[in-house]
């Protein structure tokens, strides 16, 4: 199988990339291919419609996308939603979504925004006809010093994550492929 981890973030301080460092330590642990991704190292353009599609970054972007079984999203929370660069990344990429086993991990300001994640797994879905794996990891600034995750809660949602992550990718991503 070959998985991606993207970390959305924009910052180089990302509560939300260290969920996504530690998910990709924990999956090297497997036998997988695992590729990690940071998009505050891409410099990809805003979503046009047009030109944008051209853009080198834009097209690896797709074909490692395309190729993977499945992918883990790290996002930040901003406004009640995933981050614009993350809606942006979809935008640029779109039909390499197709079928894919996605997960979630989302740092936000406060706890009352834990279900902002929903409309963009709706559009998964919907879409491109992914499948969404149910528990996503949700983390308040509470659960980090210094962009170090110190909850134990969370390090134990975020091992329950890659391990049904590597499941659902095993169980359902080479019925999708070849669909």
């Amino acid at each position: 199988m070959n998985l991606i981890i993207i970390s959305c973030s924009l910052s180089t301080e990302s509560r939300s990339s260290a969920m996504a460092q530690l998910a990709y330590q924990q999956l090297k642990e497997s036998e997988h291919d695992i590729e990690y991704i940071e998009l505050v190292d891409r410099n990809l353009p805003f979503c046009n419609g047009g030109s944008c599609y051209s853009n080198e970054q834009v097209i690896v972007l797709s074909q490692k996308i395309e190729n993977a079984t499945g992918i883990l999203m790290a996002t930040p929370i901003y406004n009640y939603d995933v981050s614009a660069a993350t809606k942006n990344l979809l935008e640029l990429t779109g039909k390499a979504w197709k079928e894919k086993i996605v997960g979630f991990m989302c740092a936000a300001g406060g706890s009352g925004s834990y279900m902002s994640v929903m409309p963009f797994a709706n559009s998964l879905m919907l879409d491109y006809r992914c499948t969404i794996i149910p528990r996503f990891v949700f983390a308040t600034g509470e659960s980090f010093s210094d962009e170090i995750i110190q909850d134990p809660e969370i390090n134990k949602r975020l091992k329950e994550l890659t391990d049904n992550f590597l499941h659902y990718s095993a169980a359902l991503g080479v019925n999708m492929q070849s669909a």
